[in-house]
């Protein structure tokens, strides 16, 4: 006999107890590569660009690299960059940088031992257990930077999070920032495409922030075209972020097998060789331009030839990655909650921690993807965010609460209770039983006879109801009237300027 589910009450969210937090990793980081293999793989990159060579795809940049130095064919719009012009160029890159918030409190430090965690970005496609798996809209945007503002654990709240394709795509970048900036406080990421978006992304952000701006406010993921390729899209957005000195995430898009070859030394030394082309171009444009290393080192199913996520291989690429960003003094990117699975189901769980636990492990200090995706990188899921997020939060009191100290040894509490007693009545447990734990928000811990009475809801259907409760709980923060009105007036100007304009021809 099927038994209905309860609804549940309104419940209280155990995450909004908890407290926005600047998240540090207290130990040493994992070291994959021995230094004898760390040399190996950056001889082989430099090798790769000095003999090689990579192509960029803009004339800009071909000019940027001849008046460097670099050996240029306009005609193939290939380089050839020495070892010592590149690595000359990547040490102007900052090790560390703030990135504003625009509440103080929110303001990130990238780099170091900080990990900060963004949710999942570009997805075509929303998913939900009523919805079912559909194209993105506006409305799925706003709910998603909502879900991220709420929850604690998110460092980062706007950014290209689902594609809104009820907006025409020449417009999209103007909505998606009015919608982060009425939405959320914390943390902006953006996209730069061309040289249109990040100038329009820029302009608004100054009537935000103030003009000039105050540093980093917003950055964007600029994938490599591997193998060895920097389209005309993509160095757009290098040159004219780097001009207004906004962070650069640069990320080959390594899929061993496929766009490098099938073995992962090969494939990270590959990555290396693109990473370290573009990063170097951004200090061409602008030294000191804000950079982050972006690892994304994977490889493909054989059988299929779509991406195999979170598979030990794409460990390996973590791992070695982040050895690979502080060999050269920079900042690194690494990815959570990847998986192939097309459901939140126990695949999509443990390929998720096949990726977060090495992303913290390695010292990540951007964790993107940290929440809600699902079928490698097609959808964004409604309980698949909050899913990853209540691992996220576990991850928050694990590297931030151990403390071994007189009051945490509590050796008065052990001679107070006494052999064979109890400590749910000392005064120590009384005081601090509220906080003393991480307090999940999705994970149930009754018997089975108290889980039955409850409705038998598996984890499905209880992620299905958070964050509905999430959504409901949301408090938009405080935006002055004046930068409201200044952002409807400039989006109004420009949808007229660009809409059926192709902002790449």
């Amino acid at each position: 006999m099927t038994r209905s589910r309860r609804v549940r009450a309104a419940p209280t969210i155990p995450w909004l107890n908890q407290p926005f937090r600047h998240l540090t990793n207290p130990v040493t980081p994992l070291n994959w590569v021995t230094e004898d293999g760390l040399d190996k793989l950056h001889d082989a990159s430099m090798r790769i660009l000095e003999e090689v060579g990579m192509a960029f795809m803009d004339a800009e940049a071909l000019s940027l690299w001849e008046k460097a130095g670099a050996k240029v064919d306009h005609a193939a719009q290939h380089v050839w960059i020495d070892r010592g012009l590149l690595l000359e160029l990547v040490s102007h890159a900052p090790p560390t940088f703030t990135w504003h918030a625009r509440h103080p409190d929110y303001s990130l430090t990238i780099g170091g031992n900080h990990i900060n965690f963004a949710p999942t970005a570009g997805m075509p496609y929303v998913s939900d257990l009523r919805g079912g798996r559909r194209t993105g809209t506006l409305a799925d945007y706003e709910n998603f930077v909502k879900l991220a503002h709420t929850i604690p654990f998110l460092h980062f709240a706007g950014g290209p999070l689902v594609e809104p394709q009820d907006i025409p795509l020449s417009l999209r970048h103007l909505h998606r920032m009015r919608v982060m900036v009425h939405t959320t406080n914390k943390a902006l990421r953006s996209v730069a495409h061309g040289r249109v978006i990040p100038e329009d992304i820029v302009a608004m952000l100054k009537l935000v922030f103030g003009d000039p701006l105050p540093g980093v406010v917003t950055g964007a993921v600029i994938n490599v075209t591997s193998p060895l390729r920097l389209d005309d899209r993509m160095i757009g957005g290098i040159i004219r972020f780097a001009r207004h000195r906004q962070a650069l995430i640069i990320t080959p898009f390594i899929m061993a097998g496929a766009t490098s070859p099938i073995t992962i030394p090969s494939a990270l030394a590959q990555q290396n060789a693109e990473a370290l082309a573009g990063i170097a171009l951004a200090q061409l444009v602008n030294p000191g331009t804000p950079v982050v290393y972006g690892g994304f080192t994977q490889n493909v199913d054989m059988r299929s030839g779509s991406p195999a996520f979170s598979s030990p291989e794409g460990v390996w690429g973590t791992l070695a990655g982040a050895q690979l960003a502080r060999r050269y003094h920079l900042p690194y990117r690494a990815s959570g909650s990847l998986t192939n699975s097309p459901v939140p189901d126990a695949q999509a769980a443990y390929e998720s921690q096949w990726a977060l636990w090495p992303a913290i492990l390695a010292h990540a200090n951007v964790i993107l993807h940290a929440t809600g995706m699902l079928e490698a990188m097609l959808v964004a899921s409604y309980e698949k965010f909050v899913m990853d997020a209540e691992a996220l939060g576990m991850f928050h009191h694990l590297l931030h609460n151990f403390v071994i100290n007189e009051e945490t040894l509590a050796v008065h509490d052990i001679a107070e209770v006494g052999v064979g007693g109890h400590h749910f009545g000392s005064a120590r447990t009384q005081a601090n039983y509220k906080t003393a734990f991480y307090e999940p928000a999705l994970t149930i811990r009754q018997s089975f006879e108290q889980w039955v009475s409850l409705g038998e809801q598996d984890t499905l259907h209880r992620a299905h109801q958070l964050w509905q409760d999430l959504l409901r709980a949301y408090e938009p923060p405080p935006l002055e009237q004046s930068i409201q009105e200044a952002l409807d007036e400039f989006i109004t100007r420009r949808e007229g300027e660009l809409e059926g304009v192709d902002l790449y021809a």
